[in-house]
């Protein structure tokens, strides 16, 4: 299939309203290039993304880019349609910049694998990083734990605050030897480190037959695959062993539906780490949690992202 890639190039005034008019185009996501984060200032070392390329971003302003399956007898007309509303903005005095549209067509496979270039080895703190399959890497220090990851089109590369926050979680208050479920494993990155970490074994779990096979493949890499067992589950249902960990780095609407099943399937001074939770919903996660019999003993942020880590007295 071929893609259009539209790319607007305005100002960082202008980013969002030009993000929703892709959105009411259709599009399911938009990128944004803004050369700020060139010279951003970091208030850690662990977590980022590595090796960004001024040359992927304007000298000034930001670039709004959008990808629709449109072809060509249709794109004439969507860029007179955008054409016409960025004239729009001006007249709610928006500063749209240049407003200069370009269009590039993108072939499927191509798309796919364009985003491997950004990917890079993540340090997500001073014993664990994370490397895509593809990047070389020299370990830092003998005890150096390196998780390895080809997230195909499964969620979890690594890179995202949410999945950066369970692990560090892990790294805290996993024990060695303690049994673990995975909870929406998807790339299975959070089982692989739990393992690597010292685990027993890990049962690792995700309703999507996509991200059960992403995960079984990159258990076989990281060479654990003997101490973790990928199955298709919806989230807790069916299993009835107790563990000592129980971890979910899923949406704040997900993890209300099963502490119910957290509590039941965790040994007493068992540990809960629950992640995905946007900084809006940490109060209700948590309400839900302590109304199942669990007590939330810390909270972690990174930006408007939280992860709550919780025990079963």
């Amino acid at each position: 299939m071929k893609w259009s890639e539209i790319s607007i190039h305005t100002t960082a005034e202008a980013t969002e309203a030009v993000s929703s008019l892709f959105y009411e185009m259709g599009a399911n996501g938009v990128v944004i290039e803004d050369p700020e984060v060139l010279y951003r200032e970091w208030d850690t070392p662990f977590g980022e993304i590595y090796q960004l390329s001024p040359d992927d971003f304007p000298d000034e302003g930001v670039f709004v880019k959008a990808y629709l399956p449109v072809d060509s007898s249709e794109l004439i007309d969507v860029v007179e349609e955008l054409k016409e509303q960025l004239a729009q903005l001006t007249d709610y005095g928006l500063d749209i910049g240049k407003a200069t549209i370009a269009v590039n067509d993108v072939h499927e496979d191509e798309w796919a694998h364009a985003w491997k270039k950004y990917y890079k080895p993540v340090h997500v703190s001073d014993r664990m990083t994370i490397k895509p399959v593809w990047e070389e890497y020299e370990p830092r220090h003998p005890e150096e734990i390196i998780i390895e990851m080809d997230p195909g089109m499964a969620f979890g590369t690594g890179t995202h605050p949410t999945t950066i926050l369970c692990l560090r979680a892990l790294e805290k208050y996993l024990a060695k030897g303690d049994r673990v479920y995975d909870v929406g494993t998807g790339t299975a990155i959070l089982s692989i480190a739990a393992v690597k970490l010292g685990a027993k074994d890990v049962l690792a779990m995700d309703l999507d037959e996509v991200a059960v096979r992403s995960a079984q493949a990159n258990t076989e890499l990281n060479g654990v695959h003997e101490q973790i067992t990928v199955r298709q589950n919806n989230l807790l249902d069916g299993i009835e062993e107790q563990v000592e960990v129980i971890v979910a780095n899923i949406l704040a609407e997900v993890i209300l539906r099963f502490t119910d099943d957290v509590f039941r399937l965790l040994k007493p001074g068992g540990t809960f780490i629950a992640s995905g939770i946007i900084e809006a919903r940490e109060a209700d996660v948590k309400a839900a949690l302590i109304a199942s019999g669990l007590e939330v003993v810390e909270t972690i942020f990174i930006d408007d992202w939280v992860a709550i880590v919780a025990k079963k007295r």
